[in-house]
């Protein structure tokens, strides 16, 4: 199953280049990596156009979405890593991931 969901950022320059910095394999924090595919997620991509922000997710089709970004919550240093890129968001650093990225419904398919 695949999942898109969209974050509008801040239009500041810095802070945009900052973001992409700390997502790169340089920068992004292990243990988060480690999470995500943990609770299940078995792809996950970020893609940006000005300050708008696509995430797309693959998971399994039997994948409960929701819990798994629930479950991902509470793994080591997920708090902590939403807290430091929520300073990049221009979110609130207490919001959830479901609170900050909005699920995309998708309206078309060209495969079968």
């Amino acid at each position: 199953m695949r999942y898109v969901k969209i974050l509008s950022l801040p239009n500041d320059r810095e802070k945009l280049e900052k973001y992409i910095q700390v997502h790169s394999k340089e920068h992004h924090w292990r243990e988060v990596r480690e999470g995500i595919r943990q609770v299940g997620i078995q792809e996950m991509e970020l893609y940006i156009h000005g300050n708008q922000a696509v995430m797309i997710i693959d998971a399994p089709d039997d994948l409960d979405l929701d819990a798994a970004f629930a479950r991902l919550a509470t793994l080591p240093r997920q708090a902590e890593w939403e807290a430091h890129v929520a300073q990049l968001q221009g979110c609130d650093p207490n919001a959830t991931s479901d609170q900050k990225w909005q699920l995309m419904e998708r309206f078309f398919h060209l495969y079968e």
